[in-house]
């Protein structure tokens, strides 16, 4: 008889394991034809906000997914400021949401795939708080093969 220790099993690095979670609102907003992008946010490894793009169904150019994200989490914590958290967004945020981040002070932004076009990271500003912390490319291939095969369908049904 072979025992197996939890050694045994290759281990999925929290990182991976929140970004899973955004991608799976990310599908939601796809569900929705929505440009599927999706948001959590962590604290202190419990999921307290949960966000998916919501821009057309809600008629709102701001309802990113980082924003009901951040909504959710600031609700939950009862306060605007998301200290002590991190962002998980299956792409790079974009200017507005980046800003956003500022206000929240949130201590980390994970993102997966870059946004070549309307990615923060394209000016050459400081627009999130300074004491946040960046990480990319976590699941990169995965976040940004929803996008790419979302536009492709879309530009094929026209």
């Amino acid at each position: 008889m072979r025992y197996f220790s939890f050694t045994d099993e290759p281990a999925i690095a929290p990182d991976e394991f929140y970004m899973n979670e955004a991608i799976k609102e990310a599908r939601l907003a796809l569900d929705y034809d929505e440009v599927p992008i999706g948001a959590i946010v962590v604290c202190k490894g419990r999921i307290i906000g949960r966000g998916h793009n919501l821009t057309e169904r809600l008629n709102d150019v701001t309802a990113h997914a980082e924003m009901q994200a951040f909504t959710a989490a600031a609700n939950f914590m009862g306060g605007k400021y998301l200290k002590d958290c991190t962002l998980y967004v299956t792409i790079e945020p974009c200017i507005m949401c980046a800003g956003a981040s500022y206000w929240t002070q949130i201590s980390r932004i994970v993102f997966g795939a870059h946004d070549l076009k309307r990615g923060f990271s394209r000016i050459n500003q400081q627009i999130t708080h300074p004491r946040t912390e960046i990480v990319s490319g976590i699941m990169e291939n995965d976040c940004a093969s929803l996008i790419k095969e979302f536009f492709i369908k879309k530009r094929n049904k026209t």
